[in-house]
């Protein structure tokens, strides 16, 4: 027996497709906003503390908006800066709105996509550079160690490889700009390669130190560099292929909507939030924990270990970014699947049409 649909239904059914058509770009550009404001505000600071422009709360305060202190001095020509700086925050709003608006029949699965491959993009670089500079970096402190560095590079060279930021400006950068480039012809993410690398690198420790009797503090170092690297980096990997460890007691008895629903508001109010608080908090001042070590060069007080625990405070900078990044896919992905798109996941959109 089939019951013929009603006028009623027909209506509740356009009203819902009608509702679905305002809320998909609202959410597009809720979460394209929310990953690519990230970038705007790192540069920014970068703006502000590396190269001394004054920011947006020296333009708010110098307006007496929001209850912001004015600063000491009068801007003068420095206001242009500032509000560069504003503008640069609301152009790129601006700019995502438009595209979003000119491109409404794109999916929300479509605009997930893309935001995950900037976030694999952003991995797979960091993955190079943190090889690159950990081999490199540990090739310099054992030659120092064994003091025939002036023998391979010159006495005047030595002395400036020993100086964090000769180091950190003259060779980790050019490394970290080369693992960049690797990871735009390497489509791979290497981080099983990284977890070998990590056992190798403990392993030559055991055997030197109880063989040999040989240890130094640069190769403790590159364990914790390459451990740190994996831990981190591969966070936003496991995330989008929905590899991390679920502890719960509700959501494996969930279907496929109330997954839907728990993944996208928990993107939004618990991923969201906890990687703007790492940026903010870690970016609050010259003196916060990411940007101070990152300004100062910041090495480890073992004498001859690495030179790159500026770099464990970059760290962080990563994994913000790019757990954001695949917080924001999976609340467009999964509110795909609410809004039942044609090019919902096909894992989650089998399973709704089993149940």
């Amino acid at each position: 027996m089939t019951i013929a649909p009603t006028a009623d239904s027909g209506a509740l059914r356009a009203t819902a497709i009608a509702a679905a058509g305002k809320l998909q770009p609202t959410l597009r550009i809720f979460a394209l906003s929310a990953a690519l404001l990230s970038f705007v505000y790192i540069v920014n600071a970068y703006l502000l503390f590396w190269q001394d422009w004054p920011g947006i709360a020296a333009l708010l305060g110098s307006a007496g908006l929001f209850g912001f202190e004015a600063p000491n001095k009068s801007l003068g020509d420095s206001l242009i800066l500032a509000w560069l700086q504003a503008a640069a925050y609301i152009g790129t709003v601006a700019i995502i709105a438009f595209y979003v608006l000119r491109t409404r029949s794109k999916t929300l699965h479509t605009d997930a996509q893309w935001l995950s491959a900037i976030g694999a993009y952003i991995a797979r670089a960091a993955f190079w550079s943190v090889l690159l500079v950990g081999l490199t970096d540990a090739a310099i402190s054992f030659l120092r160690v064994e003091g025939v560095l002036p023998d391979v590079v010159g006495k005047k060279l030595a002395q400036d490889l020993g100086r964090s930021s000769f180091r950190g400006q003259f060779v980790h950068i050019p490394l970290i700009l080369v693992g960049m480039a690797i990871s735009l012809f390497s489509r791979t993410v290497g981080f099983t390669w990284l977890a070998l690398l990590v056992v190798v690198a403990e392993l030559q420790i055991v055997i030197l130190r109880f063989i040999f009797s040989y240890e130094q503090a640069f190769m403790a170092d590159l364990v914790r560099f390459w451990y740190a690297g994996l831990f981190l980096f591969a966070s936003a990997y496991t995330l989008l292929h929905e590899g991390h460890v679920r502890v719960d007691v509700l959501y494996s008895g969930f279907g496929p909507r109330k997954r839907a629903w728990v993944n996208a508001l928990g993107s939004v109010f618990l991923g969201g939030i906890m990687c703007w608080v790492v940026l903010t908090m870690g970016l609050a001042n010259k003196f916060s924990v990411i940007s101070g070590p990152l300004q100062s060069f910041e090495v480890s007080q073992s004498g001859f270990g690495l030179y790159v625990k500026y770099m464990l405070a970059g760290y962080l900078l990563v994994f913000a970014v790019t757990m954001l990044i695949e917080f924001m896919a999976s609340l467009l992905s999964n509110a795909g699947v609410l809004l039942q798109e044609k090019d919902a996941p096909a894992s989650t959109a089998e399973e709704d049409a089993h149940s």
